[in-house]
């Protein structure tokens, strides 16, 4: 496993193996981009098979997070980190707590929330040894769980979509296929039937499946059968790699719009999507929600803010089928041209603090900062 190899393919800056022994920790957090500003990234805890499984999955997803944060128009860096092990059985106070700690050596340059595998109550644990972390309670101070912004993100993402698609932005009578009923997919189909559009739903949890079936009352199908479903809009909500050389012939939709990361598997299904002439809602851009809201909590959070903040999501994504358009580059290419070129003007004006030097979410060197979240 040549690390340095792999942090040299995609630019990464930092990667830190963690462990402690006594609360069962290991974790990798890597830092990607800190141009714009502190690295932001949830902790994922996941039962990765190997090391190189969990290392690839924390590079990909913390270069995402700098793309991310660059296309929302947000002074921050991009970073990720996952803690190895099943949260169902192994996750405690203490290796959390450890994790805590291990975060705060990092002086600021890394904040983390919430993600796949932990939630807001296992971030008020590690807030309990580092102040660098949001997606705390809002008995905390902090926005709560991030999932219902990020949906209302997607939905208005899909509102662009829709009127790039079909000229205007309504969802009534669209059907859209969800894949993964979870914190984000559940939210966002709830949304959908307010809009008005018909919700098809899948999860690998069969229990999930039952209860959204009996609580939103959509109709749920097996997790395989939902990328054959006829619908207007494919909704990729859980984890990554879903849009594959393999599942796009399958598609039967217009749009792929969802809130996962890293949907494309590769370079080849992007250009597949492109060749059958589906429009494709770059994720980094339409999922952006949930860091919005961690973004409105670092500086004193208000839901108004942080909801507005949201729904420049569609904006974002019109600029972005805008520049396809016109360039005739696919949405992907469009996006990260407009997440580079912030990058590079923030390498351009980056003045007052030396290289590899992290300014503060308050705008102090992170080191030195003495403003508490």
């Amino acid at each position: 496993m040549n690390v340095l190899a792999q942090m040299n393919t995609a630019k990464h800056e930092q990667v830190v193996f963690v462990q402690d022994a006594d609360a069962r920790l290991r974790a990798i957090i890597a830092i990607h981009n800190t141009t714009l500003g502190p690295a932001l990234g949830g902790t994922r805890m996941y039962p990765y098979a190997t090391e190189e499984q969990a290392l690839r999955d924390v590079l990909d997803l913390s270069r995402g997070m700098t793309f991310k944060a660059a296309a929302a128009g947000l002074d921050l860096g991009g970073g990720k980190a996952v803690i190895i092990g099943d949260p169902l059985k192994e996750k405690s106070g203490a290796l959390l707590r450890a994790y805590g700690r291990f975060v705060n050596r990092l002086a600021g340059t890394f904040y983390t929330g919430e993600d796949v595998g932990t939630d807001v109550r296992d971030m008020e644990i590690v807030r309990t040894e580092t102040r660098f972390v949001g997606g705390l309670s809002p008995e905390q101070g902090g926005g709560g769980d991030p999932s219902p912004i990020t949906a209302y993100g997607v939905l208005e993402g899909m509102k662009a979509c829709a009127a790039e698609r079909w000229g205007h932005d309504s969802l009534e009578g669209r059907t859209v296929a969800v894949q993964g009923l979870g914190k984000v997919g559940w939210h966002l189909a709830e949304l959908l039937q307010t809009a008005k559009a018909t919700v098809v739903g899948s999860d690998v949890n069969g229990d999930r499946a039952t209860q959204a079936s009996q609580v939103l009352g959509i109709r749920t199908i097996d997790p395989d059968a939902i990328y054959d479903v006829a619908a207007d809009i494919f909704a990729p909500c859980a984890l990554g790699g879903a849009i594959s050389a393999n599942t796009v012939p399958r598609l039967k939709v217009a749009v792929v719009a969802g809130s996962a990361n890293n949907q494309i598997a590769s370079p080849s299904a992007a250009r597949m999507l492109s060749e059958r002439g589906i429009l494709y809602a770059p994720d980094y851009v339409i999922n952006a929600g949930g860091l919005m809201n961690v973004w409105v909590e670092l500086h004193g959070y208000d839901a108004a803010r942080a909801l507005k903040l949201a729904g420049t999501i569609n904006s974002n994504l019109r600029t972005v089928f805008s520049m396809a358009r016109e360039l005739k580059i696919t949405t992907n290419e469009a996006a990260d041209r407009i997440a580079e070129e912030r990058l590079a003007q923030g390498a351009r004006v980056q003045s007052g603090r030396s290289r590899g030097e992290v300014v503060d979410i308050q705008g102090t060197p992170a080191a030195v900062a003495s403003a508490q979240f």
